[in-house]
């Protein structure tokens, strides 16, 4: 009679054993990280904080200029920002599935009109009748000193979001991680809600979130790390339902001086207001 053997499979004992590794390794991780910290050349992330403001008082702790509000840090990448990168597709797909619906865009954490500048020739035959920035002040004033030395008439910029009126839409790209209030609050702000909802390059994390310190130019601005599961809780509670998401692999970030927290994920979404229903919808 044949001696029949029994194998246990091996994928599930590699995994395990990788696990096993990875955590096992988590120490030597965090010290080479925290050596970092000594070395002279500059850091793009630095610091694990619990929340923006405990992140905003390291960075001013660090003599850096804190937070995003600063003449200064307005020109920095800006030519970069105005070209169309490879995450901008699907934003430009949902505007030109919506321009039947969208007469008033709030580019909300809009620079210097960045987006409006990138993607104009992209929109050219569906562009909003008006595309107003709102921003924190420094940047607004910039910004509005460049539209006016360009002639950039159709490019509106606000500091408060009730100066923009109703909107049909909101754009929020790249502006997330630098929020210092809670999205929900972000958008309670505006006049009325608005019927559809773009937020792009999102930053999360597996399990809890945190803020770090990104360095842009000379200041040191909190970058936060969401939880999406509970970002998703936060939008849908307003009455917003989920009609796309995409990924974006190119945008993840290891946090240079505590590396053994893991990469970030980043990702895009459209949202839509349960009653709204307009020909650029997607179908149900």
């Amino acid at each position: 009679m044949a001696t029949v053997h029994t194998t246990r499979p091996i994928t599930p004992l590699l995994r395990s054993a990788v696990g096993r590794l990875r955590f096992s390794l988590r120490p030597l991780q965090a010290f080479g990280g925290r050596l970092r910290y000594l070395l002279p050349r500059p850091r793009r992330f630095s610091g694990c904080y619990p929340d923006y403001q405990t992140a905003l008082a390291a960075a001013r702790a660090a003599g850096a200029m804190p937070g995003y509000d600063h003449a200064e840090v307005a020109p920095v990448s800006f030519d970069r920002m105005c070209r169309v990168a490879p995450w901008d597709y699907p934003v430009l797909f949902w505007l030109q599935r919506l321009s039947g619906d969208i007469r008033t865009l709030v580019d909300a954490g809009g620079h210097m009109g960045t987006k409006y500048l990138a993607f104009r020739a992209q929109l050219a035959t569906s562009w909003p009748d008006r595309w107003i920035v709102y921003d924190v002040p420094a940047i607004v004033e910039a910004g509005r000193q460049r539209a006016a030395a360009e002639g950039l008439t159709g490019l509106h910029f606000v500091t408060d979001l009730r100066e923009a009126g109703p909107a049909d839409l909101l754009l929020g790209s790249g502006l997330l991680q630098y929020l210092d209030i809670p999205v929900s609050q972000l958008l309670l702000r505006m006049v009325a809600l608005p019927p559809h909802l773009i937020l792009n390059k999102v930053a999360f994390r597996k399990g809890a979130p945190h803020v770090t310190l990104e360095r842009i130019g000379p200041a040191l601005v909190p970058y936060q790390m969401r939880n999406e599961e509970a970002f998703l809780d936060e939008i849908t509670a307003l009455g917003y339902e989920l009609v796309d998401r995409w990924s974006i692999p190119s945008l993840s970030h290891v946090i240079d001086t505590h590396p053994e927290m893991g990469a970030s994920e980043s990702a895009g979404f459209y949202f839509r207001l349960r009653e709204a229903r307009g020909r650029g919808d997607a179908p149900d």
